[in-house]
């Protein structure tokens, strides 16, 4: 009787994990994913060629999901929802989900948001929105609604407050609109109320810079969401204001691979003073909330502004020393980094093969993985994995020696 009750018992416990198992990702919340250094997160794109016609199909995104997967990614952040690849990707997930035991991957959902006569040959009317937006939030809020396992989080737009996107953004309030009509949705019971809300923007949309931003409707959408996802990136700056960026006086006796880790931590202290700067205007504002890392990263190939044209920022080596220092960094502090991105994208500046943008990847489009997880390579994690059929492999053929030759120095002397 004894055995019989210990059999029993450990059929229970059994039984009791499985279902423990089973009901995780629906129990796991974004307070729980976000700032916990076990679901590093990531910015996806399955696009493998250079138009957004061709939308990859869900057996090409599980490959991805796998890639990823094995890289120990469990977040993704996505921008919009007017694409078939979202549909694409969930049921990716729900399939990997159901056919792999323990496989766990979650969504920060984008809703893009622009302004009216956005992307069309009128001149854009940024206090006024896109109709487009309501279709936009209410698949969003349908999406969330139909896997609630998945989506944790979503973005009422990217990078549509910042006045540089000049063909697009919006003002605050129009931001502010559609975050309070999600946050009363959670209140109706209408949509998750663990699913949290955010808009994802440039650090200077935030508070972070310029005076200009420092408005009501701003402050009151720092106040109306549950954390604030903040951009930053360097790399840019190394050519629109590179105070950071170049070699000091003090330095120039240091080897070459010396004088660039030097610049690059300079960069990720650039990059760590933006986001300082958004938690000390919200607090000012009275404000405590969790603010974390939208985006962030550095190309590997440009042959305008930040290649060896322009201010010598753009190579593997380089980019690989800022993903390593700011998941460091990010880790140690407990902020999660949705780093730009996992995978090259080469529809995003069709018309230049070798324009930054299409070069954000650590992994390119000849299944080839960057400096930044030649590591990974050699620890076999992706031994039997394939994107498009082909293996993943390292870049520059795994030598050191060829990478290094696409490394220069920035030339710029810094004076302090």
């Amino acid at each position: 009787m004894k055995r019989l009750t210990t059999i029993l018992f450990c059929i229970a416990c059994v039984v009791l994990h499985g279902c423990s198992a089973v009901n995780n990702s629906n129990t796991i919340t974004a307070e729980n994913i976000l700032g916990n250094p076990n679901y590093p997160a990531i910015c996806y794109g399955s696009y493998r060629n250079c138009s957004r016609d061709t939308v990859a199909t869900v057996n090409e995104i599980k490959d991805d999901l796998k890639i990823l997967a094995a890289m120990n990614i469990k977040v993704l952040r996505t921008y919009n929802v007017h694409y078939k690849e979202i549909n694409h990707l969930l049921q990716a997930i729900t399939e990997l989900k159901q056919e792999e035991k323990g496989f766990e991957m979650y969504i920060m959902l984008g809703a893009w948001i622009d302004c009216k006569n956005a992307w069309t040959n009128n001149t854009p009317i940024h206090t006024e929105e896109s109709e487009r937006n309501t279709r936009e939030i209410n698949t969003a809020v349908q999406l969330a609604n139909a896997y609630p396992d998945i989506i944790k989080i979503i973005a009422v737009g990217n990078e549509a407050m910042v006045h540089w996107a000049t063909s697009y953004y919006v003002t605050p309030n129009i931001i502010l609109k559609w975050v309070k009509h999600l946050q009363n949705l959670k209140q109706q019971n209408k949509l998750n109320n663990k699913v949290w809300i955010t808009s994802s923007d440039n650090f200077a949309s935030w508070g972070g810079g310029d005076s200009s931003y420092h408005t009501n409707d701003l402050n009151e959408l720092i106040k109306a969401v549950d954390y604030i996802s903040v951009h930053t990136y360097p790399m840019h700056d190394t050519h629109y204001n590179p105070i950071f960026w170049g070699i000091k006086k003090e330095e120039q006796n240091l080897t070459s691979k010396q004088q660039v880790d030097a610049a690059m931590l300079r960069a990720r202290d650039y990059a760590i003073n933006q986001y300082k700067s958004v938690v000390q205007y919200m607090q000012s504002l009275g404000v405590n909330k969790p603010i974390h890392i939208g985006e962030t990263g550095w190309a590997t190939v440009c042959n305008e502004l930040y290649g060896n044209n322009g201010s010598k920022a753009t190579d593997e080596y380089k980019s690989s020393v800022y993903y390593n220092l700011m998941r460091t960094w990010t880790n140690q502090q407990k902020i999660s980094c949705f780093y730009f991105e996992a995978f090259d994208e080469c529809w995003k500046n069709s018309s230049n093969p070798l324009h930054s943008e299409n070069h954000f990847g650590l992994i390119n489009l000849n299944n080839e993985a960057k400096y930044a997880i030649w590591k990974l390579v050699d620890e076999q994690k992706f031994t039997g994995l394939t994107r498009n059929g082909k293996p993943i492999v390292k870049s520059y053929q795994g030598n050191d020696s060829l990478l290094f030759k696409d490394v220069q120095l920035p030339t710029q002397i810094i004076q302090q």
